[in-house]
């Protein structure tokens, strides 16, 4: 076999790569955003005394967890159209990804709040904060906080499922990155720019987060 290596053809298309690779990082922002509010409400209640509450957040975490993504993003972009629902595939993916993002968040959410000293809801309401203001207030801030590595590997983890992406053409970087290997037939070239690009960006991102989490870090 006599496959020399010509970076050429990726090199002339490489805004697009670094096009795709902004969206990719886009949706991620979007979809763990809201997915987090989706998440907390999930949580909170996950640890309700009502069992209807737990029961439906219970049934949505469990259905998504063990649906494989894909699955997911073919069912909302190629089924929900039957069912009179229909979005562009950009937002068909961020739909998508955001219930996923919830779903895994809501667990994140659930230990963290277990794991909050029961004293911080006592010591909120003896102040004369409402249930609702204690919450906003005292146990999401400090719940964050505490969760905060957690939320960064899921981020990272969502940014690289935005891959997935390319199976309903939304224009990210596997999306450009296949099309460039079609187009050129440059196979080792197009998957070893976009693999790169993807490490590098994770690398970042992951060094951008343990910084946030340092400075949020209470002093020893």
């Amino acid at each position: 076999m006599d496959y020399r290596l010509n970076f050429d053809a990726v090199w002339r298309d490489f805004d697009l790569l670094l096009s795709g690779l902004g969206l990719g990082l886009g949706l991620a922002v979007v979809s763990i955003f809201l997915g987090s509010f989706i998440g907390l409400i999930a949580a909170f209640a996950m640890i309700s005394k009502n069992k209807l509450w737990r029961g439906i957040a219970m049934t949505y975490v469990t259905a998504i967890r063990n649906t494989p993504i894909l699955v997911l993003i073919f069912f909302t972009f190629f089924a929900l159209p039957q069912f009179g629902v229909r979005l562009g595939k950009i937002e068909s993916f961020v739909f998508t990804l955001t219930f996923y993002a919830g779903a895994y968040l809501t667990e994140v959410f659930r230990g963290g709040l277990l794991a909050l000293p029961t004293g911080l809801r006592e010591a909120g309401l003896a102040i004369g904060m409402t249930e609702f203001r204690t919450k906003l207030s005292l146990t999401i801030p400090v719940m964050i906080r505490n969760v905060l590595p957690a939320l960064s590997n899921n981020f990272i983890s969502l940014f690289k499922d935005t891959s997935l992406a390319a199976a309903i053409a939304v224009p990210e970087l596997t999306f450009y990155a296949r099309q460039i290997n079609v187009n050129t037939f440059r196979v080792i070239e197009s998957w070893t720019v976009a693999s790169l690009m993807y490490v590098f960006a994770c690398y970042f991102i992951a060094a951008g987060l343990r910084h946030y989490e340092r400075k949020l870090a209470i002093p020893g």
